[in-house]
Parts: structure tokens; C-alpha cells; sequence
């Protein structure tokens, strides 16, 4: 530990606690102190402004420092990041663009800059000039880090194409799997393709996102969807038949439609039977909602009853109550279900929040189930049960 260090140290404890509050949040000093072996008088008044609240006049101090001492870089890295995380990009952006103004800078720190900065313009939302830097860093030090923001980007923006290209890449360069995302990709290219009514694109597609991952849910939902828009109501059913075999926790995403899609055909029977087979194999709020509903049309209230009972003591639940209450108003008389309407009442506010979907990676809630996490971006991370049915089953 040189003298400076020793001098900033021992700095008065009237002094330390004015400035540590302030410094725990926003820079690890101590991290900055040993990352420098030599620190320049300017890096001091850099400090004294970040303790002031005069970013921009510490910025000045800090470019100064870094000009004088090529050992401070790390401190920029450190302070850009962190100017990053608070959302001040302008400020960011300046620092990190001071380092790659440095003719002498060491190339793997110009690499590591240049990545910074395209950072910086992402979080400001700049995508074609984060673009246009992750680009600039192929075949660097950090080139698989740059790949992985420039497909944030392609993701964000929706180029599937190119995000396509740009996972395939990673594979290639870095060694990831991205089979997962691949299939995605060419999932959301089928999608797009079926609400155009471009079928046969649709269907390349889809078998694009099959040949990248085998058994891709998704894909196999799509695959009966294509079957349906275009017409073809057997080969929808088949397809999501399929998808059951093979994820039978995945059929309460179609059941809806396949019900529907048996009905088309007037095989509602047949149709209630593979849903009464697919909740024997896997407990399911939404497989069960239309059991009994269709119960209830074919068999009356006491089938109904009956059957939402015996799934209750299988897999108990407040959302399954809710339809075990509703079948017992359905029997009531009318001077009886008024008082039987407060429970109703009740129950429905507590499974409103209970019946939603929760991402396991970052706990973002969903009314709807989602491929790509709203909150924390995550492809998959959505299972396809409902939160309570998840606490159940944990």
C-alpha cells in the first residue's frame, strides 16, 4: 500500500461517515483503492465530487486521472457500470467513450470498452448504434460476450431472422446451446406466418423449430394451430394428441381448443374423454375447468359436483373450490344461493391472484402464459400450470 492509500485511510471519521452512506450504494472504493497501484491527485478530486453530488465534474477529474495513468482504467470500467445501473446513459456513455479516445489504450481494455459503450447505448435504448459496436467487436477478446447483447437487441427488436443467425454463431464461437432459442425463434416466425395465413411458410417453419429441438412444446402447439387455420381439424387434434403423450402437463395450453376442435367434428364425446384421461395423468385447473363444464352439460349439477370433489381431495386447492362452489350453486335453490353468493363472492377475489401465471426465474405475474418473460426476458421460464397449482406441487 503506497502513501496515497495510507493518506486516504486515515482520513478523519467525521469525514468517512459523511461519504460512506453515499459510497456503499454507488462505488466499491475499496475495490477502486486496490484496483490502482498509483493514484493521481485528480482521481482525489474525483472522489470529492462524487461525494458533493457533481457527477459531471468528477467524470472531469476521473477522464484527467485515466490521461495521467493508464493504471486507473479499471476505475472507468467501475464507474461507467455503475452510472450504467443508475440509468445516467449520457454519463456512461462519456466515460466509456474516453477510454476508446486514448490512442495508447491496451486493446483487450479498447475491446472491453467499445463492449461497455454498446452496453451504455442498449440501456439507452440506441439499439442501431449498440448494433452497430457489438458488430465491430467480432473476432475480439470479448466477441461472445458482444454476440449475446447483439441478440438481446435482435430479440428485443423482433429480428428473428437475424437472431436466427446470430445464436447459431454463439453455438459456433462459444460453444452455447441455443437449441432451445432457436426453436423459439422459428416458432415466433411461424406465428407471425399463420396470422398472415402464409401456411406454407408456416409450416417450413415449424419444422425448422422441430429440427432444432425435438421435442419443442411449442412447435407442437403451433403444429396443430397451422392444422386448424388452414382447415385440416384431424390433423390438429393429432397433433396436439401428440403434444400430450409427450407433455402431458403442456395439454391445459390447448385444451380450449382442442375441446373445440372435437366438437367441430361433433366428437364431443371422444373429445371429453382425452381430456378425462389427460387429468387423470396430470391434475390441471384448466383441463378440469372444461371436465366439468362439459360434465355438467352431458350429465347434469351432481356429475359435476361429484367430480369436482373428487379432483378437490386429489389436489386441493382454493382455485378448484371456487368450481366446486359454483357446481353446488347450480343445485341450490334460489332462497339458499344468495347466502352461498358471499362465498362465491370471496373466493373469487382470493383466485384471481392465485389462478395467474408466475415466471420461475424472476416471479413477474401473468393472466396468460408466456414463452418469453415480460419482465426478465427468460425464454421457457413459464410453466403451464397456475401459481397455486405450482405451490401444490413444489
Amino acid at each position: 500500500m503506497d502513501a496515497q492509500q495510507l493518506l486516504l485511510l486515515a482520513v478523519p471519521a467525521a469525514f468517512i461517515a459523511f461519504g460512506l452512506g453515499w459510497l456503499a450504494a454507488r462505488v466499491d472504493i475499496k475495490h477502486l483503492i486496490e484496483g490502482s497501484k498509483s493514484l493521481p491527485r485528480s482521481y482525489f478530486r474525483g472522489l470529492n465530487f462524487l461525494l458533493n453530488e457533481q457527477p459531471d465534474r468528477a467524470i472531469d477529474s476521473f477522464i484527467e486521472a485515466v490521461q495521467g495513468d493508464p493504471e486507473t482504467v479499471e476505475l472507468h470500467f467501475t464507474l461507467g457500470a455503475m452510472f450504467r445501473r443508475r440509468g445516467e446513459t449520457e454519463r456512461a456513455i462519456r466515460i466509456h467513450q474516453s477510454l476508446l479516445d486514448r490512442a495508447d489504450l491496451a486493446q483487450a481494455d479498447r475491446d472491453k470498452a467499445l463492449l461497455e459503450l454498446g452496453r451504455d447505448f442498449l440501456k439507452a435504448g440506441m439499439f442501431d448504434r449498440a448494433e452497430d459496436a457489438f458488430q465491430k467487436l467480432r473476432g475480439s477478446s470479448v466477441e461472445a460476450e458482444a454476440l449475446r447483447d447483439l441478440l438481446d437487441i435482435f430479440e428485443i427488436e423482433k429480428e428473428w431472422v437475424k437472431a436466427i443467425d446470430c445464436a447459431r454463431e454463439l453455438e459456433m464461437r462459444a460453444g452455447a446451446d441455443m437449441t432451445g432459442r432457436i426453436a423459439h425463434y422459428h416458432c415466433e416466425l411461424a406465428q407471425f406466418a399463420i396470422m398472415q395465413s402464409r401456411f406454407d411458410e408456416a409450416g417450413r417453419e415449424i419444422s425448422a423449430a422441430f429440427a432444432a429441438m425435438r421435442h419443442s412444446v411449442r412447435a407442437g402447439i403451433l403444429a396443430g394451430e397451422l392444422a386448424l387455420a388452414a382447415g385440416d381439424v384431424e390433423d390438429a387434434i393429432a397433433a396436439w394428441a401428440a403434444l400430450g403423450r409427450q407433455n402431458p402437463h403442456h395439454v391445459a395450453l390447448v385444451a380450449e381448443k382442442l375441446m373445440a376442435a372435437y366438437k367441430r367434428l361433433g366428437r364431443d364425446d371422444d373429445g371429453l374423454r382425452m381430456l378425462e384421461g389427460s387429468l387423470a395423468q396430470s391434475a390441471s385447473y384448466d383441463v378440469l375447468v372444461i371436465v366439468a363444464r362439459e360434465t355438467l352439460a352431458r350429465e347434469g349439477a351432481d356429475a359435476a359436483f361429484a367430480l369436482l370433489l373428487r379432483e378437490l381431495r386429489r389436489s386441493p386447492t382454493l382455485i378448484g373450490l371456487e368450481q366446486l362452489v359454483q357446481a353446488r350453486f347450480a343445485q341450490m335453490p334460489a332462497d339458499l344461493a344468495g347466502e352461498l353468493d358471499i362465498v362465491k363472492t370471496l373466493l373469487h377475489h382470493q383466485t384471481r391472484r392465485l389462478s395467474r401465471y408466475v415466471c420461475t426465474r424472476c416471479g413477474f405475474k401473468s393472466s396468460r402464459h408466456h414463452w418469453h418473460c415480460p419482465g426478465c426476458r427468460n425464454w421457457d421460464s413459464y410453466p403451464p400450470r397456475r401459481a397455486e397449482e405450482l405451490d401444490i406441487t413444489s
